[in-house]
């Protein structure tokens, strides 16, 4: 890693006005704006996100997370000790709010709790008739283990129960459920959406995919982290949270046939690029995995596994836009959103696309 990258989070600050982000999304999916952006030179175009398909060729591939997004915030009340021990519903003094963040095993998540303060190792919570928890574990960090019981199927449970995640800043309930959500969402288990996918439809994938383009499945459940700020002055120092991903034999087996013919590898979204840069080997060979990934990309990383990237455009100071920095330079990306502010583009989840070519 050179000297001359810049390890400052304020290096990654910009100027994005309020009005900006946001709120919902636009009206057709792949009818958002589209900024491409050419690292070599810095150039950029103005497109529609439709007009992707221009710059996909007859054997590249592109690479979608097909995780889905889960009703991952449930409210509950706690359950308070009585004097002789028994233990009771504390109507209205004893509400929670719980994020789930990772599954860590059948009936265990790894959640977010507020107020945490008296959710100690062994506290109850009532969420529904069918849906009760026990914290088992309080991590360093401050999140709760929390052990779930229910009857029949959780997720079943969960669409009852649950809200979508929405992030922080879409302060706007009046988005239908299903544009959090991508056409191609598979596999339950994401507490956010990985948002790049959002604008592709079903029928501009099918005329990607009779263009002679690889589309390949990666999935990675993308956990709250994403939405984490770097609070450490100096990036190195940021501890990044831990997602789990998984990689089958076909698409390993896909990606390397492209990358052997000669084709270029489209990662739609920082969590598709996550996922194949933690299952990659030194010589860029794809290898089939599962496990959990807490893979840091910032400026002086050398890219193995992809060579162009969809995706939006992030907050100012995260680790997203230190990212897309390593992959198209720090200046490049700041001078294009610069741009994009000029050009009122729409910002974050719900906002508008960049491709970096």
């Amino acid at each position: 890693m050179n000297n001359n990258t810049a390890l400052k989070k304020s290096d990654y600050n910009y100027y994005l006005p309020q009005e900006l982000i946001a709120q919902t999304p636009s009206e057709k999916r792949d009818m958002s704006r589209l900024m491409v952006l050419h690292k070599q030179d810095g150039k950029i175009e103005h497109r529609t996100f439709h007009d992707i398909i221009e710059y996909l060729h007859p054997g590249d591939a592109l690479v979608l997370n097909d995780s889905k997004v889960i009703p991952a915030r449930i409210f509950g009340e706690r359950y308070t000790k009585n004097p002789d021990g028994s233990t009771s519903l504390e109507h209205g003094g004893s509400k929670v709010e719980v994020l789930l963040l990772k599954r860590i095993d059948e009936k265990s998540w790894e959640t977010l709790v507020r107020p945490g303060k008296k959710m100690r190792e062994g506290t109850r919570v009532h969420f529904s008739d069918k849906l009760e928890g026990v914290v088992s574990k309080v991590l360093d960090d401050g999140n709760r283990i929390i052990e779930f019981e229910y009857e029949g199927e959780f997720f079943s449970v969960l669409d009852e129960v649950g809200e979508m995640p929405l992030p922080p800043y879409i302060t706007s309930r009046e988005s239908p459920k299903d544009r959090y959500q991508t056409v191609y969402a598979k596999y339950e288990g994401s507490s956010a959406a990985p948002t790049a996918g959002l604008h592709f439809t079903k029928e501009l994938l099918e005329q990607i995919k009779n263009k002679g383009v690889e589309i390949l499945y990666v999935t990675l459940h993308v956990g709250l982290g994403t939405f984490r700020p770097v609070k450490e002055d100096v990036i190195t120092d940021h501890k990044m949270h831990s997602e789990f991903y998984t990689v089958t034999e076909e698409t390993a087996r896909r990606y390397n046939e492209v990358r052997e013919k000669g084709g270029r590898i489209f990662a739609v979204g920082t969590t598709s690029c996550r996922t194949l840069e933690s299952a990659v080997d030194e010589n860029g060979k794809l290898h089939a995995s599962q496990t959990n990934t807490e893979i840091f990309i910032y400026p002086g990383y050398r890219f193995k596994a992809i060579d162009c990237l969809i995706t939006n455009f992030h907050l100012p100071e995260s680790t997203l836009i230190m990212l897309v920095s390593a992959l198209a330079g720090r200046e490049n990306i700041l001078n294009a959103y610069n741009v994009a502010v000029e050009e009122k583009y729409r910002f974050f989840s719900f906002g508008d696309s960049m491709l970096i070519l």
